[in-house]
């Protein structure tokens, strides 16, 4: 049965509107565009190559929008509640006249929750915090990535100053497939080993809880284990960032997947599955013109599925950008990607690929970050392993098309 899901927006909207309008957060991301192959036809959602691997820009053919609504509901006595609201509007970017009645757009709820600050004497800055929630996510963006992301319904306390860290702790439910997981979440950010650095460390412990119908249907999964530890540097011209993880049981895919957290319920028996991830990423300024961004990936994974012996992923994307004024920039983007499967039989499976884009941007300032922007970009992409493109007679393609971003 679906739900009506409509009839929200406008009664958030009510609501808020008859509290003081100068309290009202208002905050968003979107992005769109059009474009043509050049093998014929346009492009839509779908028609991406390993984007999370070869990076987004000009492999990114949505449309997708995050709208975020929030208050300040009560502020006395040093406690308050914050409302906070999000709502997820998204087409594969295909038909003028898209709507959820046929399934050519989706709308969904990302976020609803209450934060209650100040309620805790001994730690008057921690945040008591329950309902759905994108949790403290690590984002990797230029190729769309959240690499620690548990995130759904749940109960947490957060920001608890211990030292010159920060102790979060949380109850997050995310289900698979009808599959009751309950997400454990400890997490201790902020300190600073020397000058310029900061660390962050946490453990994420996944717990199953299937029905007994479904232990009798084979979903009867070990608990799962994350750990995730990382440091930073700022430096005179950008920072750095390398992010090692380990992962057990489902969630020892995410290692190779590109994932974020999400416990493996289709794959058979991974109660045996080990893996681990390396991660390096960051800006550098090179000159007064000239910046960059990079995001290194390897991953490697055992035992993540029936018949599999193990995996390994090998991602290198680097966005640089040459800036011509405040308002007017080149961006260029080159990706690469390795991955192989090697099954218990012996055999290999084995995906690749390569991009190159450039594109010309019209953006609100100089920064590589900064939003919104319009950009105009031709891709060329290349599968180094199967053919992709035109309905499976090539293995390369060209790309060209306009997109918009933009996030406040």
């Amino acid at each position: 049965m679906k739900m009506n899901l409509k009839p929200l927006v406008p009664a958030i909207l009510v609501a808020l509107s008859a509290l003081p309008v100068h309290a009202v957060d208002f905050s968003g991301y979107v992005r769109s565009g059009l474009g043509i192959s050049s093998n014929g036809g346009g492009v839509e959602g779908g028609d991406e190559l390993a984007k999370s691997k070869l990076g987004r820009l000009g492999n990114e053919f949505d449309t997708y929008s995050e709208i975020g609504l929030g208050q300040e509901l009560y502020q006395e006595d040093g406690k308050s509640f914050y409302f906070e609201s999000m709502f997820e509007m998204s087409s594969t970017g295909n038909l003028e006249t898209e709507k959820t009645t046929d399934d050519s757009a989706n709308f969904a709820i990302k976020q609803l929750n209450l934060q209650a600050k100040g309620f805790i004497p001994a730690a008057p800055e921690a945040t008591i915090w329950a309902g759905k929630r994108f949790y403290q996510r690590h984002d990797l963006h230029i190729i769309d990535t959240k690499y620690w992301n548990i995130s759904g319904y749940g109960f947490g306390v957060e920001g608890v100053n211990i030292g010159s860290g920060a102790l979060s702790t949380a109850i997050i439910r995310g289900d698979q497939d009808g599959l009751n997981i309950n997400y454990l979440d400890v997490r201790f950010a902020g300190f600073t080993p020397w000058e310029g650095a900061w660390t962050e460390i946490g453990i994420d412990y996944a717990l199953p809880n299937p029905t007994d119908s479904q232990k009798e249907g084979g979903s009867d999964f070990d608990n799962g284990l994350m750990l995730t530890a990382e440091l930073s540097q700022s430096f005179s011209r950008g920072y750095n960032k390398i992010v090692l993880q380990y992962a057990d049981s489902g969630l020892a895919q995410n290692m190779v997947s590109q994932g974020g957290g999400w416990f493996d319920v289709w794959s058979g028996n991974v109660n045996s599955a080990k893996g681990y991830r390396i991660i390096n990423t960051g800006d550098f300024k090179v000159s007064e013109n000239i910046s960059f961004n990079h995001v290194l990936t390897y991953g490697y994974a055992e035992d993540h599925g029936d018949w599999v012996k193990d995996e390994d992923l090998f991602s290198a994307v680097i966005r640089p950008q040459y800036t011509w004024s405040k308002h007017n920039k080149t961006v260029f983007e080159l990706g690469y990607y390795t991955q192989t499967k090697t099954w218990t039989s012996g055999t290999e499976e084995k995906s690749g690929g390569q991009k190159l884009t450039i594109s010309q941007v019209l953006s609100a300032g100089e920064y590589l970050f900064t939003r919104p922007e319009i950009r105009l970009y031709a891709s060329y992409l290349k599968d180094n392993e199967n053919k992709s493109f035109n309905d499976g007679r090539d293995d390369d393609d060209i790309k060209i098309g306009v997109q918009i971003e933009a996030w406040w």
